[in-house]
């Protein structure tokens, strides 16, 4: 009797544990990728962090930003955090469109990335007249801007890594007319725009570079330029001139399709997760500014923020 009784207790629980799992979290890992910038990749390890104290697993891969979208709507990738509208809007539209992704939404920051300048170029007087790009067709602004490596005496623009806009920069450089007196150099990584600051100023150079907002660079001074205004279909890519700059733009989420069934609790906090402008700037200035690892910067923001993560985690 007592062996069926026993028998009877254990499959009780079993049943009741069986239900429960319905509404717990899957065991299986949470994949979350790391791009090539500081902001993206501390806000992996804090996301990582939240996901854990609500008792997940997290996996951290390094996938390209481009090619991400369809990594997470095949399934090898869980969430994006950072799908920034101007540098990668079409391929995250491409692979929803394809089934398989869902936008889970967008961050209470808005962006902007193009290229500009830090503010003391404005109070040195290197190039009278910007923001505004018809500054840049003085042959005397432009003699402000050149490096040892300049073609023809050109004045250089430092642009990103080539994989995040391919030639949009240079096509509107040339589409503007700017080609005689600029050219653009693409940088290896983002630390590589973060050094070119630090180096011009010590040289009493002018610099243009590619930034995006928002960024540590928000809290130290930097200005974009106004470039002609942005309108759909604009771009050379989607058959136009080429001859306007960038969107304000969106900051979304995405995750798999499969995501709020197999980690529920993880994806309601996932879809309350909204980010200001200062708090990812603050993200990125522990590492660029303050020299910490991105994973010791996650943990000092998520010491720091507690009272901020935690409401994602509330049920309510």
């Amino acid at each position: 009797m007592k062996k069926i009784i026993s028998l009877l207790s254990a499959l009780v629980i079993s049943v009741v544990s069986f239900a429960g799992i319905s509404n717990a979290d899957s065991k299986k890992p949470i994949v979350i990728p790391t791009h090539n910038w500081s902001s993206q990749i501390v806000m992996a390890y804090v996301i990582g962090g939240i996901f854990e104290s609500m008792g997940n697993n997290v996996k951290y891969v390094n996938a390209d930003s481009q090619a991400v979208y369809e990594s997470i709507r095949i399934g090898d990738v869980t969430i994006s955090h950072e799908v920034w509208e101007s540098a990668f809007g079409k391929s995250f539209t491409t692979a929803l469109d394809k089934g398989g992704l869902l936008d889970w939404g967008d961050h209470e920051a808005r962006t902007l990335e193009d290229m500009g300048y830090p503010n003391w170029v404005t109070e040195k007087g290197l190039c009278p007249g910007l923001p505004d790009w018809t500054a840049l067709k003085n042959p005397d602004c432009a003699k402000n801007f050149t490096t040892p490596d300049s073609p023809d005496g050109k004045g250089r623009m430092l642009e990103g890594p080539q994989t995040w806009h391919g030639d949009l920069i240079p096509q509107r450089v040339d589409a503007l007319g700017l080609g005689d007196l600029w050219w653009v150099k693409f940088a290896g990584s983002a630390d590589a725009l973060w050094a070119e600051l630090a180096a011009a100023e010590k040289e009493g150079r002018g610099t243009i570079i590619f930034n995006w907002t928002p960024n540590f660079t928000d809290g130290a001074g930097f200005t974009f330029i106004d470039f002609p205004p942005y309108t759909a279909g604009c771009r050379p890519e989607d058959g136009g001139d080429g001859k306007c700059g960038s969107p304000d733009g969106y900051l979304k989420k995405a995750v798999h399709e499969d995501f709020p069934k197999t980690h529920p609790k993880a994806a309601k906090a996932f879809k309350k997760m909204s980010f200001s402008t200062s708090q990812i700037g603050a993200m990125a200035a522990l590492v660029d500014v303050d020299k910490m690892t991105h994973e010791d910067a996650a943990k000092k923001w998520l010491a720091d923020n507690k009272k901020v993560w935690e409401e994602f985690t509330h049920d309510h």
